[in-house]
């Protein structure tokens, strides 16, 4: 099946989101789609899959033009959209996840799931997905799960499949079997998008590249001779360094030290079991991990948002293991948390509201017992033009800007301020090339200035150029170690320990 949008254009207020967009995407093929945050490309795929209508342009299927007037019409039209963020029921099965709101149904309408699952089989037979249809989702390793979601889609007669960000939390072992299923679903004739900041991945995975800029389609290369260096300027308008620039660290003092910890999960499962680490001024540690391995419980232990049922933490010497988030806050630790919507931002709030949520009382801020407003207009202003987020004004509601600005401004409130300990938890999820550079250079800068540094982070590859000792994570413990100070470390090592061979 082949796809044409024409002269798509798509506006938001003032802000042109889509601007005569032209794009074919043609069955056979995997179509890679890069951009920098707000290019439009989120904009455009709601678009292609019907959740919004353009105001101008067209639609195409198979050279006839269609109109969809809600995602149930992009379905039906043969178009489905793999999420970045799974839409799974944990609770369900594989056979009750990829059939829900579809169910099969025998006498009674009662629920057919003997049918279900042959279906489900079916499909991962033809396809080699190789997923259990009668597992538990809760029970499956993210990039089963992620093949759950490509089932789904295909179970509803999917000939377009979107895939958005899809790689974000597999493991390089798991990014190549991934390839191989978008491979045999394109060989099987299946037209496929594949959006991705990686743009080694859109190199490898791609038959044809196109690039996003500002709401138009400014480029477009061929995956066999265009180079990451002139995919890069395509996408932000200027040349952009993939190197992290930093010189040898030159650690100090302790400035975290994790002794023996233990966390619950909400159903008293072990999250994170038994370990230690420590965290040195002018150093950077990274820890790597398939997500769901503790990391999460880990960085909220630190931070204070949970409260470990065993051992210690130490910051600068001083035990803050049943201090406040704000007494934390307030002796210089700075948290990037790794769910922006959860965690780091209210999204009803203005952006310089939400750039002082944890500083609005500080005397910078406060004239007595009211909050300085102009002050704090001043100051988010000042934030959103060093870290570049692209906002009409710091009075827009927070949830009104794209993803990649809304991470961005969160990074800014937090890094924008005296700090001695950074805890960053996937720093640039959801960021372009261009944005990843700058905070990676204020992560380093951080380092440099003799701050501790702990990054948390399912990419790789950020893991291993940031970091000068990158601790693998596995079922909650700390299952290797890597001296990233003294050269270069075996990538693949570091991929098999995040899978367990260590363990």
């Amino acid at each position: 099946m082949d796809v044409e949008l024409r002269g798509i254009t798509k506006r938001f207020g003032p802000v042109v989101a889509n601007d005569g967009v032209n794009l074919t995407i043609r069955g056979g093929e995997v179509l890679g789609l890069l951009g920098e945050n707000g290019a439009g490309k989120s904009t455009m795929m709601n678009i292609l899959s019907g959740l919004y209508r353009p105001d101008e342009g067209e639609i195409l299927v198979n050279g006839k033009a269609v109109v969809f007037e809600g995602p149930g019409d992009g379905i039906s039209a043969g178009i489905g959209m793999v999420h970045q963020h799974f839409m799974l029921v944990p609770v369900f099965t594989v056979a009750e996840n990829v059939v829900l709101g579809v169910e099969p149904t025998g006498r009674l309408d009662y629920l057919d799931l003997k049918t279900a699952r042959e279906q489900v089989r079916e499909i991962n037979d033809e396809y080699g997905l190789e997923v259990d249809p009668d597992a538990l989702i809760e029970n499956l390793p993210v990039g089963i799960q992620q093949r759950v979601e490509i089932l789904k889609v295909l179970f509803r007669s999917a000939d377009v499949l979107i895939l958005d960000e899809p790689t974000a939390v597999l493991t390089p072992q798991e990014v190549d079997e991934f390839f191989e299923i978008v491979k045999s679903l394109r060989d099987a004739g299946k037209a496929i998008v594949f959006i991705t900041h990686k743009l080694h991945e859109i190199l490898e995975i791609s038959d044809r590249i196109s690039v996003l800029r500002g709401g138009r389609i400014t480029g477009e290369g061929d995956p066999k001779t265009v180079t990451t260096e002139e995919l890069a300027e395509m996408m932000v308008g200027r040349p952009v360094s993939f190197e992290v620039d930093k010189t040898p660290s030159q650690p100090g003092e302790s400035m975290l030290e994790v002794r023996d910890l233990v966390v619950l999960r909400d159903n008293d499962e072990i999250a994170v079991d038994h370990l230690s680490l420590n965290v040195r001024s002018g150093e950077v540690v990274g820890i790597a991990g398939v997500q769901g391995n503790g990391q999460s419980a880990l960085v909220e232990a630190i931070t204070g948002l949970t409260r470990p049922v065993h051992g210690e933490i130490l910051f600068q010497g001083a035990d803050i293991t049943r201090s406040s988030v704000r007494a934390r806050h307030r002796m210089g630790m700075a948290h990037i948390p790794e769910d922006r919507h959860k965690s780091g931002m209210i999204s009803n709030f203005t952006v310089a509201e939400n750039m002082v949520l944890n500083s609005y009382y500080a005397p910078a801020f406060s004239n007595g017992p009211q909050i300085d407003w102009r002050r704090v207009n001043q100051t988010a202003a000042k934030f959103c033009v060093d870290f570049d987020v692209r906002t009409p004004s710091v009075f827009l509601r927070a949830g009104n800007l794209s993803g990649g600005n809304q991470q961005k401004m969160v990074v800014a409130r937090e890094l924008e301020r005296e700090t001695r300990l950074v805890i960053a938890a996937q720093p640039t999820r959801g960021l372009d090339v261009g944005s990843i550079e700058y905070i990676h250079e204020r992560l380093i800068a951080s380092r440099d200035e003799g701050d501790g540094v702990l990054i948390v982070s399912s990419e790789l590859d950020e893991i291993m150029g940031l970091s000068d000792r990158i601790l693998v994570m596995f079922e909650g413990r700390i299952v290797a170690e890597f001296d990233a100070s003294k050269g270069p470390v075996d990538r693949n090592a570091v991929g098999l320990a995040m899978a367990g061979a260590a363990a």
